[in-house]
């Protein structure tokens, strides 16, 4: 902890010289006697700092001294790297413009043929996936709810709908979730007395109150999301049994879309969905036996796919 919130004073006085003691503590979250020791302990490591008096006196770092290189290796600047463009990809970065400007300055510090290593890899990398079109949300409530979800502290949420609608609500939040490209906090709301899900991208502050909360210890904030997720009304309630094992069709089929559940008969696949048609295209895709149990359009969707599927089967090439 010591060494961190060292390194985070040597980034204070880069980015904002003439910070005052006070200033530092409290960016810091210590005391300005810490922040002298913390000076000490950077002229030790050879960082050259001066301390001003005066009204438009503070803490800053001498003038002409620059960092050394960043010290990686190469496989540390890859994983970094790939952590920021692979971040930026599926919705894991947060901010708009975060995984550029942290690039960015590692370009900068990193020395020269190992830079030009790493720049190989973001102009020649390619995916075979979509990338997410989520919005990012904003470092600062992200960071507020991890750190009142560990502290076990309410926080007050500016938050919007997705309508659009603007609300305060005070939150116990429990624990942090990113699932399928999207952030999101599942706690207590106090409002309601439930426990909810709300999505970090629509939090447009987070404060933390004075207030402590006993979290539930056997609380999962991952099943609690996704079963909510699963759990959103759509037109057609399915059920199907599948000739497959309980392994086997949790390995195809992601719990965010359908539960299972292990019968006598098979496995019970229960979801919900909009369009039928697309249900039996994703039932024929898995390539297992299996009976629609409801609704009953389903059996006549399978038909009408069973027969467009015969149809291009007995097309005959021009």
């Amino acid at each position: 902890m010591t060494a961190a919130r060292v390194l985070a004073l040597l980034e204070l006085l880069q980015a904002a010289p003439g910070l005052t003691g006070p200033d530092l503590a409290a960016r810091l979250e210590v005391d300005e006697r810490t922040v002298r020791r913390y000076v000490v302990r950077l002229s030790e490591l050879g960082v050259p700092v001066s301390a001003e008096r005066g009204r438009h006196g503070g803490y800053r770092l001498l003038p002409g001294y620059k960092l050394p290189p960043l010290m990686l290796t190469d496989d540390e600047a890859t994983a970094v790297v790939l952590g920021l463009l692979a971040g930026r990809r599926t919705g894991l970065a947060v901010g708009e413009t975060a995984t550029e400007s942290a690039l960015a300055k590692i370009q900068r510090v990193l020395p020269g043929p190992l830079r030009e290593r790493v720049d190989a890899i973001s102009e020649t990398l390619g995916h075979t996936g979509a990338a997410t079109r989520a919005p990012a949300p904003r470092a600062g409530p992200l960071l507020a709810l991890a750190d009142a979800a560990r502290r076990r502290v309410t926080v007050r949420l500016a938050y919007r709908s997705w309508r659009g609608d603007a609300s305060t609500r005070d939150l116990d939040p429990y624990g942090i979730v990113f699932h399928s490209g999207r952030w999101y906090v599942a706690g207590l709301d106090h409002g309601s007395g439930e426990i909810r899900t709300f999505r970090v991208d629509r939090v447009a502050g987070a404060e933390r109150t004075e207030r402590r909360f006993p979290g539930p210890d056997d609380f999962d904030p991952v099943a609690h999301v996704v079963g909510s997720l699963s759990a959103v009304p759509y037109r057609h309630e399915v059920r199907v049994l599948l000739e497959a094992t309980l392994e086997e069709a949790a390995a195809r089929i992601p719990a965010a879309t359908a539960t299972l559940a292990e019968t006598s008969a098979g496995v019970l696949l229960t979801t919900r969905a909009e369009r039928l048609d697309g249900m039996a295209q994703m039932l024929a895709g898995l390539g297992w036996p299996f009976t629609v149990v409801a609704p009953a359009e389903l059996r006549d969707e399978v038909r009408a796919l069973a027969a467009r599927l015969l149809a291009s089967a007995d097309t005959t090439p021009p």
